[in-house]
């Protein structure tokens, strides 16, 4: 497979593991809002954390094939998340208060959007960027 082909179907794999995790952070934040009545900001915050749970897991074994070490790709996650966290947690609060006023779920998807891009580019850069293709899986098919 050409390196062209290969980085499509690596951006296509993240989208698909990234909608699977945006499924969970949906679920999740609408059981913490609506059947828990959670805080907004506590619902968004616990449900981000499981479809980052989610979604480092699968795009590391099934879209960047990393052997890199786990601990050290996941402080860069968390690292990533130190910063994204804070931000959108505030704009969050400031877009849905009364305020601005605007639907916790419009903010939740447009929200959703700014991650994914900017989690993609992190990930394909900062995190794997030196260590994609490395596991024992992609070792093997460049041996065959």
């Amino acid at each position: 497979m050409t390196d062209t082909k290969k980085e499509i179907w690596r951006t296509v794999k993240f989208v698909l593991f990234s909608i699977s995790a945006g499924l969970i952070q949906t679920v999740s934040f609408t059981l913490f809002e609506e059947v828990l009545h959670l805080e907004h900001w506590v619902s968004y915050l616990v449900a981000l954390i499981l479809s980052v749970l989610w979604n480092f897991t699968l795009n590391r074994k099934f879209t960047f094939h990393s052997a890199a070490n786990v601990p050290i790709a996941m402080l860069k996650v968390a690292g990533f998340y130190l910063v994204f966290t804070p931000l959108s947690t505030w704009w969050t609060a400031v877009l849905t208060g009364p305020s601005v006023g605007w639907n916790e779920y419009l903010v939740l998807v447009l929200t959703m959007l700014i991650n994914f891009v900017t989690e993609y580019l992190f990930s394909r850069f900062v995190v794997f960027g030196n260590s994609i293709d490395t596991d024992k899986q992609s070792q093997q098919s460049k041996e065959n």
